[in-house]
């Protein structure tokens, strides 16, 4: 009898943010696979939540979902989990979905918190249509090529920054987007949560 996959969002910072299903599959599952297994121990210790870890991250996806799978056909139930968020979403997930879909290999999605829904509805913009993007390349000209596409779109954009890039990256869209309404939302649901709603030419000059 054949096992299944689920797909679970975690909490993007506050841990009361986990939801019951979520919390019942991570109880009752035969292992989790997870993007760092380091940061997935403190949320499984938090809930007093005891299960074998298996390391899945976006440097292995391609060779470790072979191996989930199988564990899932020989009837292992296996949760998913990103370090925050929704599996899939900026990390990794939708290699093994794309793997499941092609082997007829039965999965469940557990829908958590996401923090660029979170972020749009603080931004106080147009939530009715948007478009996001992840994080931008590395490569300037690839960035340069992104941005092509979507300088003209009439939707609210999104996009992910590591802190220690901001800076850089906001100049970037100052350079190619011009000055436009922003809000530059950080630690999104924890204690020092932050939300500025400026102007691109502001936010190079904080």
């Amino acid at each position: 009898m054949s096992g299944k996959l689920f797909l679970v969002g975690t909490p993007i910072g506050n841990l009361k943010d986990i939801t019951l299903r979520a919390l019942e599959v991570l109880q009752n599952c035969d292992a989790v696979a997870a993007e760092d297994t380091r940061q997935s121990l403190k949320l499984l210790n938090h809930f007093n939540i005891k299960k074998p870890l298996i390391s899945y991250h976006k440097f292995n996806e391609k060779n470790r979902s072979p191996e989930l799978l199988n564990m899932v056909r020989n009837g292992k139930n296996i949760a998913l989990i990103t370090d925050a968020g929704m599996p899939g979403i900026s990390d990794p997930g939708s290699v093994i979905v794309e793997e499941c879909i092609k082997n007829d290999v039965e999965f469940e999605v557990i829908p958590g918190p996401t923090a660029l829904i979170t972020a749009l509805v603080y931004a106080g913009l147009d939530t009715s249509k948007f478009i996001f993007r992840g994080f931008l390349p590395k490569e300037t000209k690839d960035k340069k090529q992104i941005i092509e596409e979507v300088k003209d779109a009439r939707e609210t954009l999104i996009f992910y920054e590591a802190p220690h890039k901001l800076f850089n990256t906001l100049k970037f869209l100052l350079d190619n987007l011009g000055n436009r309404k922003i809000s530059i939302c950080r630690e999104l649901t924890r204690i020092h949560e932050d939300i500025k709603k400026i102007t691109l030419e502001e936010a190079v000059k904080l």
